[in-house]
């Protein structure tokens, strides 16, 4: 009886050490400590915010033979498989002439882009100023400059970055590669990666992914500007890849077999000097001549220097060549014998009946798919009012009657009028058909494939805007941005204290027990010794 009245005064001493004010504290304050953690953590994790890098931009500087237009494109920053989804937000035509025009005068440039620059500083955000790249795209009429021209010409690009340092100022331009690009490769590798972009062969699935859409078919591209033309298509697997002509490009992350050609002094304004050249060869005076092309009843003049001061035209100079000769030319407005003499621009016979070649002995395999012709393609038949896709007896028929007119009547069938383009848009008809006919060897069949177009959606179809393309692919993408609901320090802290507060929870609660097992057993050894007595 002694010895039960004396345990469980001891058994409930030692429930009341655990059961004390402190014990019950850190109890509350660990599990607190727990929920808190685990908490913050699936928070961190689980309601993370992605931020899209926003948009870059580029500037292309495209100095064509008789004009240079100034292009703003953007595109997504984190790209798609290293290659940028462009679009087209700004065009600037600059004043005046193009800039070969200025091999003689460099320090003309710098107001002749005065204007275009200052608005181009307006289209891109001030914060991104100073990684947007400047780009400078010379074509053909570069290359028409004599060696010495182009040298002072590119060293002054180069120094004084054309004499807008200080408008450009904002702009740090960083270059991948030359600054000064002008090689024939400038024109027919952007055209291999324009096919592709009417519209981009990617688009966003459901988790707004870039992905390959099933049957996306490539889209030819036909150019044809004042001091040469360009072709580039999706040639096929099966074609020799031994070809100069043929190329791999690696366009989002897809690989294409691409033939692309460019043919310099086949530009309009180049092709018309040159058979003025050789109807002068054909003249019996030299002063005189008559041109089919022309319309009726038109007469201009020219001087020796406008139609041979070319490197196109060179080898066509009379012996008694002055620059300064007075050349009276007349119009007969004859689509005949225009269609029979303009086919003389070109060696069809070259080819020797081989089926992939075009003209002047250049390999081209057959073309395939569609096509879209733009710029002096698709001006030309614009003034026939013809666009987008027709047939090619309409575009004789509608060439044949334009032909036809006399010069008086040219202002009434034409919306805007100008005496350069109006007396040239015969011949560039007639030149057009043996180019495309003849040379790259559409057919009845195969024209209506082609599409005469000035702009695709919100974008100028331009060889820059596959420069631009093919640029972005040296350009590194940006990362997305996560944003986190705490910032990783006070994340990082505050976990490292409510762990810290845990831990000395549960330190001091194994203490307790520790003590109250120590006291219990203390209390047993004492019991016994009663119990023993």
């Amino acid at each position: 009886m002694f010895t039960l009245l004396t345990r469980q005064p001891c058994e409930q001493a030692g429930l009341k050490a655990l059961s004390r004010t402190p014990a019950i504290i850190a109890l509350v304050v660990l599990i607190l400590s727990v929920v808190v953690l685990v908490t913050i953590t699936l928070i961190q994790f689980h309601q993370k915010e992605v931020l899209l890098p926003g948009l870059k931009y580029g500037i292309v500087l495209d100095a064509g033979s008789s004009r240079t237009t100034v292009y703003v494109y953007q595109w997504p920053a984190e790209k798609e498989n290293n290659t940028g989804v462009v679009s087209q937000t700004f065009k600037c035509s600059v004043k005046g002439s193009g800039i070969s025009s200025y091999g003689k005068n460099p320090q003309d440039v710098p107001k002749a882009f005065e204007d275009c620059m200052q608005k181009v500083q307006g289209q891109i955000p001030a914060h991104l100023h100073r990684s947007t790249r400047i780009y400078l795209g010379a074509t053909a009429g570069m290359r028409l400059l004599s060696p010495l021209e182009a040298f002072e010409f590119a060293t002054l690009e180069i120094k004084e970055r054309f004499g807008l340092q200080m408008l450009m100022s904002d702009f740090l331009a960083k270059r991948a590669g030359p600054w000064v690009e002008s090689p024939g490769q400038t024109e027919m590798v952007p055209l291999a990666f324009s096919l592709v972009s009417f519209p981009p062969p990617v688009q966003k699935n459901l988790w707004h992914m870039w992905v390959h859409p099933n049957g996306v078919e490539t889209t030819g591209a036909l150019d044809l500007g004042g001091a040469s033309t360009q072709i580039s298509f999706a040639a096929g697997d099966k074609v020799g890849l031994n070809s100069s002509h043929i190329m791999k490009v690696s366009l989002y992350g897809y690989v294409y077999s691409l033939y692309t050609h460019s043919f310099q002094c086949y530009g309009r304004n180049e092709a018309e000097k040159r058979f003025l050249a050789i109807l002068l060869q054909d003249s019996p005076t030299k002063t005189n001549l008559i041109n089919p092309c022309y319309p009726r009843n038109y007469l201009t003049t020219f001087t020796g220097g406008y139609i041979f001061d070319s490197l196109c035209t060179a080898d066509l100079r009379p012996v008694s060549y002055n620059p300064e000769d007075i050349i009276t030319v007349g119009g007969t407005g004859d689509p005949s014998l225009c269609r029979e003499k303009v086919a003389s621009l070109f060696d069809f016979t070259a080819c020797r009946d081989q089926e992939a070649c075009s003209f002047d002995g250049v390999y081209q395999p057959k073309v395939k798919g569609t096509f879209v012709a733009f710029a002096g393609f698709y001006y030309t038949a614009s003034a026939f009012n013809l666009s987008g896709s027709f047939s090619l007896s309409a575009f004789n028929s509608s060439s044949w009657d334009f032909c036809s007119e006399s010069w008086s009547q040219l202002p009434l069938l034409l919306p805007r009028f100008d005496e350069v383009y109006a007396r040239s848009y015969c011949f560039s008809a007639h030149y057009i058909y043996h180019l495309l006919v003849n040379g790259y060897r559409f057919t009845e069949e195969t024209w209506p494939q082609i599409y005469f177009k000035k702009e695709v959606g919100n974008s100028s179809i331009a060889w820059s805007l596959g420069y631009m393309l093919s640029l972005t692919n040296q350009i590194p993408a940006e990362s997305p941005l996560i944003r986190l609901p705490m910032d990783p320090p006070a994340f990082v802290g505050t976990l490292a204290f409510f762990t810290a507060v845990a831990l000395l929870c549960l330190a001091f609660l194994v203490y307790l027990c520790a003590s109250s097992g120590k006291q219990r057993r203390s209390q047993h050894a004492f019991d016994h010794t009663v119990d023993s007595e």
